[in-house]
């Protein structure tokens, strides 16, 4: 008999990034590793990660409650709850939740590769570093991702 995944709501990985929650709830373990399926809980006034392209996977967000501002090149989206956000290799995004109040995202990786680099950044915290543009750069560069720098605003 195959394998089901079932993740009750206080089931999954959770992963602490500074004011970021990501809970893992499929680290493509049970897909074959074509889907990895997070849920993003984001502080208010929180910025998310430096614009940057993901060159080997698709990435899903899908606002469930708040509103999340994505940021995709020069053009910024006001995406409240409901919206579904899909990012193709290559497309320049980041997000941020701009409100008063948290922000919570289902998010997705097609295939799963993605999953595995928020647990190198609960790693690299663990380890003393602290959560900087530079360090999360660094870690997406394991990702096949790169940062945006032609929309950069340092």
């Amino acid at each position: 008999m195959t394998d089901v995944s079932l993740v009750g709501p206080d089931g999954g990985e959770s992963i602490q990034l500074g004011p970021t929650k990501m809970r893992i709830l499929e680290d493509g373990s049970t897909t074959g590793h074509r889907l990895g399926i997070g849920e993003i809980t984001i502080a208010p006034h929180t910025q998310g990660p430096p614009q940057h392209r993901h060159a080997q996977h698709d990435e899903g967000f899908y606002v469930v409650s708040g509103t999340v501002h994505f940021t995709v090149g020069d053009t910024t989206h006001e995406a409240p709850a409901g919206t579904l956000a899909m990012i193709p290799p290559g497309a320049p995004h980041t997000f941020a939740n701009l409100g008063d109040t948290p922000a919570v995202m289902l998010n997705t990786f097609t295939p799963d590769l993605y999953v595995q680099y928020f647990r190198d950044l609960r790693d690299m915290i663990a380890g003393g570093r602290q959560l900087t543009p530079a360090a999360t750069i660094a870690v997406m560069g394991r990702y096949a991702t790169e940062p945006a720098t032609d929309f950069s605003e340092e």
